[in-house]
């Protein structure tokens, strides 16, 4: 049967759809988003713009048409942007649970296996608040999830969500597959709107500086705060390897090797070519998250034999240069 993307106007989903439909073994997609297909990252072939959650009767009866023709489905739709984003929207951030439950219920046993997107921000934030060194390597499992802890609005959900998953399964016989992303990055994605992550935020900051011949950058913040961050492209492989041996518990999906904040402005500076660094204005009170995060990859070996391994310098190699561009043409630099 044909495949279902939910939130394929967005970041990850774009890529997601990209790999599918052009890959040797390609599948026949259906690419889903509730933005108009004019604000999609990537544009791809059966695009539907489809709210879930609107009680109109086309809308329903286009969803369960929809779900006639397909078998996975990988739910990626998501109220979500950066760590100011996250800590200043968490109302909106729980709307991504009315679009689960509608999937749920739309879903058959036995026709459907869902791949959900769930994040690393359902871990306990106690234990992710403490940091020695810049050389942080303590990885998350999949039970530092409980008891629960979870960043407030967006954490939540997703925790949540996956309570969802598990009861789907067990009342229902539902074949669920939640994977927490940790950190993805790359191009095509929010780079400059309010809802952009570090890496992307990071990129734009050295490449404005470098265009309008700046000295110095703003850094939220101390640059000590470690993270994993994973490739957009590794991102999609781990997707579509979990689809079919994930299992129905929770999956780490991330890069397994830490970096500090500072470290990754180091890659970014260097992939840009700069030959002097910018002078770097830390902002302690800025939204900043927890102070630690990186992901145990021992589940996801177990499964697939396989873990993220686009360095930080290669995945940065992709996403600076694109992000300099879109600065350029945006601010006529």
């Amino acid at each position: 049967m044909r495949t279902l993307v939910t939130g394929a106007g967005g970041f990850i989903g774009g890529h997601l759809v990209k790999r599918l439909v052009s890959s040797p073994l390609s599948r026949d997609v259906i690419a889903l988003d509730i933005k108009p297909l004019s604000e999609w990252w990537q544009i791809s072939p059966n695009a539907w713009n489809l709210d879930l959650v609107d009680a109109a009767e086309l809308n329903r009866q286009a969803y369960r048409e929809v779900l006639s023709q397909v078998g996975d489905v990988f739910h990626l739709a998501d109220c979500v942007g950066g760590i100011g984003w996250i800590e200043s929207h968490r109302l909106t951030a729980l709307n991504s649970i009315s679009t689960m439950i509608q999937v749920l219920k739309a879903l058959t046993p036995g026709q459907h296996r869902i791949l959900f997107a769930s994040s690393a921000c359902v871990y306990r934030t106690d234990i992710q608040q403490e940091y020695t060194s810049a050389d942080f390597t303590r990885g998350l499992v999949e039970s530092d999830a409980w008891p629960a802890l979870p960043e407030e609005g967006y954490g939540l959900s997703k925790l949540y969500a996956e309570k969802l998953l598990e009861w789907w399964h067990i009342e229902q016989g539902l074949a669920v597959r939640p994977v927490r992303f940790h950190n993805s990055y790359g191009p095509w994605g929010s780079w400059d709107d309010g809802m952009e992550k570090a890496p992307a935020a990071l990129c734009r900051k050295v490449a404005l500086a470098h265009l309008a011949a700046q000295r110095g950058i703003e850094i939220w913040g101390t640059g000590k705060e470690t993270r994993s961050f994973m490739y957009v492209a590794d991102n999609v492989t781990g997707c579509t390897e979990l689809m079919q041996v994930g299992t129905a518990k929770p999956v780490n999906l991330g890069a397994s090797t830490a970096v500090t904040i500072d470290e990754l402005v180091d890659v970014i500076e260097q992939v840009a070519g700069r030959r002097k660094p910018l002078k770097r204005v830390y902002l302690p009170d800025a939204p900043i998250g927890v102070a630690a995060r990186t992901s145990d990859n021992t589940e996801l070996l177990r499964l697939t034999g396989w873990e993220p391994s686009t360095t930080l310098t290669q995945g940065i190699g992709e996403l600076y240069p694109w992000v300099y561009d879109q600065a350029k043409r945006k601010y006529r630099l």
